[in-house]
């Protein structure tokens, strides 16, 4: 069984904006012109393309990917060994962008992450986000138990 679990949207939540909206004057342009076309594809790359994890828990495998045009799966598969940890830690990823007149505007992102430990504690990658601690501990338990791995509490930051 493989699930996909969704990360973060490549460009963040402005650079989203900004694709759709290009996606969408594209299609509207594309009849009257053939540079619409070139609207149509940087827009969606920029406003699709996002990042996830895919898990294989019949083949004890994951994938972190890069999802281009939302749609392009680009990744390596990394073998789960019996040392591997899962834990928890807490994200705070701020995203910034600054406007004509030089403001800026700041969107902060506040979730906890469910992550892959080698056997010396070095992270491999992120597995899932959710919002929550309560919610983070319990999947991360349910994920360690399909994958046959120990969930270190002291991993836990």
């Amino acid at each position: 069984m493989k699930k996909d679990y969704r990360l973060d949207k490549s460009f963040g939540p402005t650079g989203v904006i900004a694709g759709i909206i290009l996606l969408i004057v594209g299609i509207i342009l594309t009849p009257f012109y053939v540079s619409g076309l070139f609207l149509i594809l940087i827009g969606s790359f920029v406003g699709l393309s996002s990042t996830s994890t895919i898990v294989d828990y019949e083949n004890k495998r994951m994938k972190f990917s890069n999802n281009l045009f939302g749609i392009i799966s680009v990744g390596k598969w990394v073998a789960i060994e019996n040392d591997m940890k899962v834990g928890i830690i807490k994200s705070k990823k701020t995203w910034r962008s600054y406007s004509r007149g030089n403001r800026t505007l700041d969107i902060t992102n506040n979730d906890f992450r469910i992550l892959l430990y080698d056997s010396e504690n070095r992270q491999v990658m992120p597995i899932k986000k959710v919002d929550t601690m309560d919610i983070a501990k319990k999947e991360m338990k349910e994920i360690a138990e399909n994958l046959g791995l120990s969930s270190n509490n002291s991993l836990v930051n």
